[in-house]
């Protein structure tokens, strides 16, 4: 079958749209109708080369939309099913998920090659076969995905609220809530009030933290901050560690982390000076992978017990976090009506991109027609 998508052809080159054809699902594979895509920033990575991706690739690993068709053997769906993709597939059989840690499953490796198990590639085109961006590819009408990268939704959660669940909220929620271990009158500072970021202050918020301080030049960004529960915002690191120095008679913060569009050594060690014995650090955002941004004095580290650790997914387990994230915004205990700046079409791909690193939109979502 036919599908329009979004594909990354060369880095630092805009996004085109291609017209491509899909193979029907095989083994432990399902044939998705996505409705909307979500704009996030580790596309841009891509798509501007700061991530080292196989090309042609098809964008998008923020995605929901009603199953079509399945292939032999898959049994956590069937056709009509609504579902959000998990942009980090979880097997249960390895090692990471039969421990608990499966935003680390071994299908993980895959995700910048775009290819299904085998390899597989069900994806081609004039340039040849084509990758999707964390087996996804989101950005496309339709597409084939491995059953082990979809969560089931009740039909009445609106998928164009239920798609930001798929990454950036349970990697901001789970950032603050898993990784950082908020507890009860903690005192947490945020840095990158974007879309993961935001999530990162309603997780510090839900895990009872006493002071929530955001970080962001940007005023829009200070002030959804501030809606959704931060206590204190600040345009920049300076004025944040003044104010934690000042609630905690010098002692300094439990955590800090680091949700921003491109993480710096800079911030890395702004982080670390927020933080007070036995605090933890969080390193959430991206940078190059062979960047080096994390130089800090390990002596520090030591006398004082702090921690340094990264998270992806916000340690977040898909088949268990996605479903729960649902549910409380059906309950009403998580925002994610007010998180959606703006929607676009597919073909307004590059304004959206454009729009997101511009700093208008919280968050910005491609809305498929068919």
């Amino acid at each position: 079958m036919k599908t329009l998508a979004a594909v990354v052809i060369e880095p630092g080159k805009p996004i085109e749209i291609e017209e491509l054809t899909l193979e029907k699902p095989g083994p432990n594979e399902v044939l998705i109708q996505y409705l909307y895509g979500g704009l996030c920033h580790s596309d841009v990575h891509i798509s501007i080369g700061d991530t080292i991706a196989r090309l042609p690739m098809v964008l998008g690993h923020e995605g929901a939309g009603i199953i079509q068709e399945v292939g032999p053997g898959v049994t956590r769906v069937k056709p009509g099913d609504h579902v959000v993709c998990s942009f980090t597939p979880t097997c249960g059989r390895c090692k990471y998920c039969a421990t608990g840690r499966s935003s680390v499953c071994d299908m993980n490796a895959a995700m910048l090659e775009g290819h299904l198990e085998g390899p597989r590639w069900p994806i081609s085109g004039p340039r040849g076969s084509y990758g999707a961006m964390c087996t996804l590819g989101t950005f496309s009408q339709y597409n084939v995905i491995n059953q082990y990268s979809v969560v089931k939704v009740d039909d009445d959660i609106p998928l164009d609220k239920a798609v930001l669940v798929g990454c950036g909220v349970p990697t901001g929620w789970g950032s603050a809530v898993y990784a950082a271990e908020t507890k009860p009158g903690d005192v947490v500072a945020i840095f990158g009030i974007g879309g993961i970021g935001i999530n990162a202050v309603q997780g510090a918020k839900h895990a009872g933290a006493q002071h929530i301080i955001a970080i962001d030049p940007l005023k829009n960004k200070r002030d959804k901050a501030l809606e959704l529960g931060a206590t204190l915002a600040f345009e920049t690191a300076a004025e944040a560690k003044a104010a934690i120095d000042e609630l905690t008679n010098g002692q300094g913060g439990d955590s800090a982390i680091i949700t921003t569009d491109l993480i710096t050594d800079q911030q890395v060690s702004d982080g670390l000076s927020m933080i007070g014995r036995c605090g933890v650090m969080v390193l959430t955002a991206l940078n190059k992978i062979d960047e080096v941004t994390v130089k800090v004095p390990s002596t520090e580290m030591s006398y004082f017990r702090k921690t340094i650790k990264g998270s992806l997914f916000g340690d977040c387990n898909p088949a268990y976090d996605i479903p729960k994230l649902v549910r409380m915004y059906a309950d009403g205990k998580l925002e994610l009506d007010g998180l959606v700046t703006k929607e676009y079409s597919l073909d307004q791909v590059n304004q959206g991109y454009d729009d997101l690193l511009a700093g208008k939109n919280i968050r910005g979502i491609i809305k498929h027609q068919h």
